[in-house]
């Protein structure tokens, strides 16, 4: 049983929320480029909101992996309903897929690594599952997020980071979704250094700090909404590359 378990629903619901529409998903995907025939793993799938995704823009095969059961039982239903080719698997990789994906990508899942060994632990998954050279894109809580809890409002949710930043602190989650079921989330702050280690000891290359953008579509927000969000994200955008099996 994790804290994700009855949240199906709820995480689906905030996909839809302009923030994720207009910001995140466009900086995700584009930075992603053409997945066309790529094996693609969603790594802490939850919902499958990207896993979906990914089948739209081609990717060749899509699993997506959740230690959540409730997580993973809403996705496949999602799948069943309306099928895409995604296949979804509960708990730990399974050893057939080691080595097999071109691409593995991890977002909001560093967060709820809850020690440091924990933290290398999801980020060695991510080099188990993928080829050499494969590409790992992950989304950490950012190192200098605003520790101000009104100052995300305006992307559905709250922040409250304990101080002093210690590696390993909680973070507290609050999400508004839209329709009155908000739900608390504990994840954990982890610094820019002891996460490019973390990577580093899991058999990744150098990472690259990414930047978040507006998508450009059509937006029912006024000009320079995101601004604020866009100086001081929440979250990072790491982007990097297997280079060898550590040992």
């Amino acid at each position: 049983m994790t804290q994700f378990d009855e949240l199906g629903d709820v995480y689906e619901e905030f996909s839809r929320h302009p923030f994720r529409r207009e910001l995140e998903f466009p900086s995700v995907l584009d930075l992603l480029g053409d997945v066309s025939d790529l094996r693609v793993l969603d790594l802490g799938c939850g919902s499958g909101v990207y896993g979906r995704a990914l089948a739209r823009h081609g990717a060749g095969q899509v699993v997506g992996l959740d230690e959540s059961d409730g997580m993973i039982g809403y996705a496949r239903a999602r799948e069943s309903a309306a099928p895409l080719g995604v296949s979804y698997l509960a708990g730990s990789l399974p050893a057939e897929l080691a080595g097999t994906f071109d691409l593995v990508l991890g977002v909001y899942v560093l967060p709820y690594a809850t020690t440091y060994d924990e933290l290398v632990g999801l980020c060695g998954t991510a080099a188990a599952a993928l080829r050499p050279g494969g590409r790992f894109v992950t989304l950490p809580i950012h190192p200098d997020v605003r520790n101000s809890p009104d100052y995300y409002e305006r992307c559905g949710f709250r922040l409250y980071v304990h101080e002093p930043r210690r590696d390993g602190s909680p973070v507290e989650l609050e999400l508004h979704p839209g329709s009155g079921h908000d739900i608390h989330v504990t994840a954990r702050y982890w610094g820019a250094t002891t996460l490019e280690k973390a990577l580093g000891e899991a058999g990744f290359g150098p990472v690259d700090w990414r930047r978040h953008h507006t998508g450009g579509a059509p937006s029912d927000v006024p000009p320079g909404f995101w601004e604020p969000y866009l100086r001081a994200p929440h979250a990072a955008i790491l982007d990097t590359r297997k280079e060898s099996v550590p040992s």
